[in-house]
């Protein structure tokens, strides 16, 4: 079995970095952690895991900092996702004496709004954008056509996942752009569809097989 390559990002926003295994030889699987000061210092551990075809089929994900720790497991199976979380602590207490508003809670009300996603997006991961890169095949698709496509997006420290609406355009040249509705990025990949730049988010420092 192949070995996994291990990627390791640095962040240009905030002080913060997230570190990488991944194996891609049929599907995706990755274990990694990603860490940053901002809104509260935190580390994200997370397990993510695809089918052949690059939809996800569960991710698991923990957040802790002082005082507090979340949880939360995604599963998506005939369409359909069931979200798992737990908490301990007061992540709330932190976020307030370091200024911030409240957080909401881990996890989803309403599980049926992320009908139609397929796709996991860790706020402030640049790992989980390869994963609608790969499963569109958008590092050989025709330049220019926009694909818009819903995920579901945990919030990062909270893991409050909610539904959102993201379009990736092909640009050529290992370039795709990313948008919301509120903002764009033009992402730059490598041949295997990972991201080594992301404008204003964290770029990919050199690394090698684990």
């Amino acid at each position: 079995m192949p070995l996994p390559t291990a990627f390791f990002w640095e962040r240009l926003d905030v002080p913060g970095a997230e570190h990488a295994l991944v194996a891609d030889h049929a599907g995706l699987y990755a274990h990694g952690t990603a860490l940053a000061v901002d809104p509260v210092p935190f580390a994200c551990h997370y397990e993510l895991q695809t089918d052949e075809g690059w939809v996800t089929t569960r991710f698991d994900v923990r957040a802790e900092g002082a005082g507090w720790a979340r949880s939360v497991r995604l599963e998506l199976a005939a369409g359909r996702w069931r979200v798992t979380a737990s908490e301990q602590g007061d992540l709330d207490a932190a976020l307030t004496a370091a200024g911030h508003a409240r957080a909401g809670l881990p996890g989803s009300e309403d599980p049926d709004l992320l009908y139609g996603a397929f796709d996991v997006d860790l706020g402030g991961s640049p790992l989980t954008n390869t994963l609608p890169i790969r499963r569109l095949g958008l590092p050989a698709a025709e330049a220019g056509v926009a694909h818009r496509i819903s995920v579901a997006w945990v919030l990062v420290p909270s893991l409050e996942v909610v539904q959102a609406d993201q379009i990736y355009t092909p640009l050529g040249d290992n370039r795709v752009r990313f948008a919301s509705e509120t903002f764009s990025a033009d992402l730059t990949l490598d041949e295997a569809g990972f991201l080594t730049h992301y404008p204003g988010l964290a770029t990919r420092r050199p690394s090698g097989t684990a």
